[in-house]
C-alpha cells in the first residue's frame, strides 16, 4: 500500500486524497480536475448544509470561508458560530473554484479532515454501516446522509477504494460528514473478523441471502455491510459475514440503487434493535 492510501493511525485525520499531482498552482482550476489544486489534507465544502455544519462542529478546524453577502446574513439570521470572519466574495468567484454544475449557495471552505477513529472505538456504536469498494461519492453522500439521520456510529470501509470526503461526497451528504465518521481499514475481511471478536454482528446485504432483511434476527450491536453497485459485495466479505440478508420488493422493479438500499435497511436495523 502506498503512503498516500495508508489509512490513518488512531485518532488522526483522514485525507481527501483529491489533489492534483503537480503542475497546476494553487487556485487554479486544471482540466478534468475539479476544486484546482488542493492539498490532500485540504477537505473543501460548499453549499449551506455542508458548510453550516461544519462550522457548527467543534471538531471541524475551518481554514477559510469564503460567503456571500446573502449567505453570511443567513449565518446570521440563523445563529451559526463563525470560526473565522469569512471572506466577502461574489458568486462568480466561488463559481471559479467548483465545477460548473456545483450549487454552493454562497458558501465555500476549506477545513481540516476529521478525525477517523479506531475500529475498536467504532465498535462500540449499537449501529454500524460497512461500505465494500463503493467508489461513487453521490452514492456515499447520499449514504452518509442517510446514516447520520438514522443515529449511525461510524461508517468503516478501506482507505483505497473509497472516494475523497470532500467536495462532491460532503455536498451529497448534506452536513453528514459532521455526524458519521469514517473508520478506514487496509484490509475489510480481517476488519469484519474483529468486528465479530467485538461481539458485533455483521450482516451483508445480498441479493442472494437465505432471508429477506425484515425477517432476519438483528440485535445490537450490529454491523451492516453493503457492497457496491452492481457488483455487490466481494467473494471474501460475503464469506466473512455471519449472515446474508436480502431486501424484498413488492413493485415490479426489484433492486433498488446502492444509496436507497442503505436507507432502507438502516431503518429497518434501527427499528429491530431499539426493540425493547
Amino acid at each position: 500500500m502506498s503512503e498516500r492510501n495508508r489509512p490513518p493511525s488512531k485518532g488522526q485525520p483522514f485525507h481527501t486524497r483529491g489533489g492534483a499531482r503537480g503542475g497546476a498552482s494553487r487556485g487554479e482550476r486544471p482540466a478534468g480536475r475539479p476544486f484546482g489544486a488542493w492539498p490532500d489534507d485540504v477537505a473543501i465544502l460548499y453549499g449551506w448544509h455542508s458548510v453550516s455544519e461544519a462550522l457548527r462542529n467543534p471538531q471541524r478546524r475551518i481554514r477559510r470561508l469564503l460567503a456571500t453577502e446573502n449567505a453570511i446574513r443567513r449565518l446570521t439570521d440563523e445563529k451559526v458560530p463563525l470560526k473565522l470572519e469569512p471572506k466577502l466574495v461574489r458568486p462568480g468567484e466561488i463559481d471559479r473554484l467548483l465545477e460548473a454544475d456545483a450549487v454552493h449557495q454562497g458558501l465555500f471552505a476549506e477545513a481540516d479532515p476529521l478525525p477517523s477513529p479506531s475500529l475498536a472505538q467504532a465498535a462500540e456504536s449499537d449501529l454500524i454501516l460497512v461500505l465494500d469498494q463503493i467508489t461513487d461519492p453521490h452514492n456515499v453522500g447520499a449514504i452518509v446522509r442517510s446514516a447520520a439521520a438514522l443515529s449511525v456510529g461510524a461508517i468503516v470501509t478501506t482507505a483505497r477504494h473509497s472516494p475523497a470526503a470532500t467536495g462532491v461526497l460532503a455536498k451529497s451528504a448534506s452536513g453528514g460528514l459532521e455526524h458519521v465518521p469514517f473508520c478506514f481499514v487496509p484490509n475489510l475481511a480481517r476488519a469484519l473478523d474483529e468486528l465479530k471478536d467485538r461481539g458485533v454482528l455483521v450482516v451483508g446485504l445480498d441479493s442472494e441471502g437465505a432471508a429477506d432483511l425484515a425477517d432476519t434476527k438483528l440485535r445490537a450491536p450490529l454491523a451492516l455491510v453493503l457492497g457496491a453497485e452492481g457488483k455487490g459485495l466481494r467473494q471474501l466479505t460475503r464469506q466473512t459475514c455471519d449472515v446474508l440478508a436480502r431486501i424484498d420488493l413488492p413493485g415490479a422493479i426489484v433492486s433498488l440503487n446502492v444509496s436507497n438500499a442503505a436507507v432502507l435497511a438502516l431503518h429497518m436495523a434501527r427499528r429491530a434493535i431499539s426493540r425493547p
